[in-house]
């Protein structure tokens, strides 16, 4: 199972607070499906001032398969043949 997690850093003064909620997005039997569930929450995000992240792992563990964030357009994978995150193109 593949978890599609938020976490959202509110602002205080224009600047992230450093202090991130988690909402879990879902539990999902297929990475890809995980990723499209995240994808969706950051297209809900758009026009927000706070800053927020998505990332996409397997169930119970830290390392993310997955990231994107609010502020870019882009999205990152873990290669895991060179065990480094790199931009998905």
């Amino acid at each position: 199972m593949f978890e599609a997690v938020e976490y959202v850093e509110e602002e205080y003064r224009g600047r992230p607070s450093g202090i991130p909620t988690e909402r879990l997005l879902g539990l999902f039997p297929f990475e890809a499906d995980a990723i499209v569930a995240a994808r969706e929450a950051k297209r809900r995000h758009v026009d927000r001032r706070d800053y927020a992240w998505w990332v996409v792992r397997r169930q119970g563990e830290r390392l993310a398969v997955w990231i994107a964030d609010s502020r870019s357009g882009r999205e990152f994978v873990m290669d895991l043949t060179s065990e480094r995150i790199v931009e998905f193109a």
